[in-house]
Parts: C-alpha cells; structure tokens; sequence
C-alpha cells in the first residue's frame, strides 16, 4: 500500500513545500493538495517548488475539476512540470464543488467530466485533442505521461470512473462503502472490456494518531459536512430511498442546513456540526497506531491501493512521523 498526504495551499507556501519534503522522507510516495483558487493559493505554482524540493514524490490536486480552468491549461500546467522534474504528477479531478461554488458556479455534469479528462490527457501525453471542436496539440511535449484519477461517489460517476480514469478517488475510509464502490468501479471496468486491477484505487480520509479519541473526532469533524456536501447532491438526484446509493452514506445528512465555505476543510467548522460521532469514526482514522494499522489492513484487503492523509487538525506533524515511523513500515 502506497501513502499520500493532502494539504491544504494556505500561506506560507514554504510550509507546505517543506511538509511535502517531510513526507517523502516519512516514506510517503505521493503529495497532495486541494484546488480551490478563491481559498488557498495556486497550487501549480506551488507544485513546481514542492517537485523541486523531493526526488521521488509524485504530486497533484484532489482535486481539480473542469470549469475553473480552460483545459489547455490545465494540461499544459501538467506537462510542464513533467518537463521539468520527470513524470511525477498526478491529475486528481471531479465535478467540482469548493472551487466552483464559492463563485456562484455548480459542479460540472459527468459528461463534461468524461469530456475533459479524455482532453487533458491526451494533451498531457502529446496526443491531438479537440476541445470546444478544434484540433489541438502540445507540440513541445515528448514521451508525456499523465495518471488521471477521478473522485466519485454515487452510482454514474463510479461508472465514468470504472469506464475510463486511471485510478479512483473515494473521500471516506469507511470500509463498508469502500467495498461497495470498489466493486461498482470494478464492475464498469470489466464491462468497458478493462482489466479492474488497472485502475488504481486511493482512498483519502483524515487520520489523526493519539489517544484522546473526543479530540481526534472534534478536530476530524469538518470532514463529515465536506462529504455531506457531495452527499447531498446524490440525495437530490437518486433520492434517499430505494437502495441506488447506501442508506450508510445518506442517513447522515437528514440534519445538515447549508454549509458555509469560508471554513471549508477546516477543524471547527461549524458547518459540521450536524455530523455525529459515528460517521467521524467510520469516515476517519482515529487513536492509536493500532486502530489505523487495523482499519488499513481493512482497506488493503479490499483492494485499495494508497491511503492519503487529510492532514487538516491540530496535529499534523505527530501525525505524519507516526506513520513513517510505525505504520508505513508495517504495511508496504
């Protein structure tokens, strides 16, 4: 099993570029950061630094999406940072949600998603591409190379992702919804005519170590509303009934009015208020060494492939050297 650490780009940049270089060294293989241009600075910049700072660690947003970029530059930001530093990034990418709803937008169709995964890649990879119908290429790019992992939750997007991404995203580290949707990804992969094990599957959760298990949830509580937003737009298509998407995953959010994203990603969001212990057990890894290594034996059994840290709480460097020291080591 691989490991990646999620941060958020907040200023100083040299703090998350020197994080990142603390986290290849903890064995980490994968630096990851969200992308959201109104909240946090501009990740592609920072990239650029954090890929110069390390030799091996691979680094990319989760995620991005289709509309706060033309996909040109998107792809050209891509394939100019493997220019430089070899092929070590990675295009995590959704439908949107901060990014987009912060300015009023709303999160891309699947379509649109489907459209400019399949556009930035071949880009990326020096292939002709057609966005918006006119034949495009990168002329500059030679031997690209672009993983593009797709974040997905309800039951049309783990068939986009199954059908065509290079790895699945899944924002939970429950290990009965992992189940259920590794076998969904799996499943559109074999009907596509794809081999399953092709696609990568990383799970992306916050993990926090200690022995304080109240503190460890009301620091990992905001990531229960982060997830209730996607949940809530699954609810308002398929309904909450009827078994297209686990009552396991929509139950939760019967309380949920709203969410404010000034505090999105962020420990004491009030926003979050509405999740209950349960689900911030269930979607996170809290307490003690052994409790993460049993929860991602769990997961790896499953048939996931990386475990990446949300590192948004009060103790992100403890939390990182636990993982290179105790549970890293005892899981690759």
């Amino acid at each position: 099993m691989d490991f990646g650490v999620v941060l958020q780009t907040d200023p100083p940049a040299s703090l998350v570029v020197e994080r990142m270089r603390q986290a290849e060294a903890l064995g980490f293989t994968h630096g990851w950061t969200f992308d959201s241009c109104v909240l946090w600075q501009e990740p592609f910049v920072i990239y650029s630094q954090v890929l110069a700072a390390t030799e091996r660690l691979r680094v990319g947003p989760m995620v991005t999406n289709p509309s706060t970029r033309d996909w040109t530059v998107t792809a050209s930001l891509f394939a100019t940072l493997n220019d430089m530093f070899g092929p070590r990034t990675v295009c995590g990418i959704g439908r949107g949600d901060s990014a987009v709803r912060v300015t009023g937008g709303t999160p891309a169709t699947l379509a649109r998603l489907g459209e400019a995964m399949a556009v930035i890649k071949d880009l990326v990879e020096g292939r002709e591409a057609s966005p918006n119908g006119t034949p495009v290429r990168l002329p500059w790019v030679r031997d690209g190379r672009l993983p593009v992992w797709m974040g997905a939750y309800g039951p049309k997007a783990l068939e986009l992702a199954g059908r065509q991404a290079d790895g699945f995203i899944l924002q939970l580290a429950d290990p009965y919804l992992t189940r259920w949707m590794v076998e969904h990804v799996r499943d559109a992969a074999r009907r596509a005519g794809r081999d399953p094990a092709e696609v990568t599957v990383c799970v992306a959760a916050p993990a926090y170590v200690g022995d304080d298990l109240a503190h460890a949830r009301e620091q990992c509580r905001w990531f229960g509303g982060m997830v209730g937003n996607h949940v809530a737009d699954l609810v308002a298509r398929y309904g909450d009934t009827g078994g297209a998407v686990p009552a396991a995953l929509t139950d939760y959010i019967k309380d949920r009015h709203g969410y404010d994203y000034s505090h999105h990603g962020r420990a004491g969001n009030a926003s979050a208020e509405f999740v209950p212990d349960e689900i911030v057990d269930r979607f996170c890894l809290l307490g003690e060494p052994a409790a993460h290594l049993e929860r991602l034996a769990e997961l790896r059994e499953i048939g996931v492939d990386q475990f990446a840290i949300y590192a948004m709480h009060d103790a992100v460097d403890g939390t990182l050297g636990a993982y290179g020291e105790k549970i890293i080591p005892a899981l690759r």
